[in-house]
């Protein structure tokens, strides 16, 4: 979770010649596949292909992060770019610990969509309640069931076995000796 504190009012001090924070709100925001849901519900259009977004699009997709119920509207023209800096490293964010040694699977054409990960969650049994998770942690843990879950990631020891198995198994059904 981001957690934001926005100056939504100031007064100006006379000693020191500035303007000093009257009034704050603390935004909590959170960048997940709810988030995601929402936001794409409302546009119908996907929200992680690579196109670019207008500034409405981008400033409901803060509004659909808000974990507090209704947004507070006016706190949108308070924030600055220092927050949008905090939103944007917040979204780009790893999240997590696990790295893969490298991409050698063909990127997926497929256009990535809310429905398409819930799917991936249902297919791999991935709990719901990951939905509110960080949506980078969320589809790195998908990427990694996914590895874990793919034969061709068995470890040699494994595919061996499961061939020795196999053998042992025909040998027995066909009464040879090999």
């Amino acid at each position: 979770m981001l957690r934001l504190k926005v100056v939504t009012a100031e007064n100006f001090n006379e000693v020191a010649q500035q303007f000093v924070p009257a009034k704050t709100e603390m935004l909590e925001l959170e960048h997940s596949l709810v988030s995601l849901s929402k936001w794409e519900s409302k546009w119908e259009i996907p929200f992680l292909d690579n196109e670019k977004k207008t500034d409405e699009q981008v400033l409901d997709y803060v509004r659909m992060m808000y974990l507090g119920g209704d947004f507070p509207e006016e706190i949108i023209q308070k924030l600055t770019e220092k927050h949008y800096s905090e939103i944007n490293g917040y979204i780009n964010a790893k999240m997590t610990a696990t790295w893969f040694s490298e991409e050698s699977a063909q990127p997926s054409h497929d256009i990535i969509t809310a429905e398409l990960i819930y799917y991936w969650m249902i297919a791999l049994g991935i709990p719901f309640d990951c939905q509110e998770w960080h949506l980078n942690r969320l589809l790195t843990l998908v990427k990694v069931c996914n590895l874990k879950n793919d034969p061709k990631g068995k470890h040699r020891s494994e595919t061996a076995a499961e061939r020795r198995q196999r053998n042992e198994q025909m040998k027995a059904k066909l009464g040879t000796k090999g």
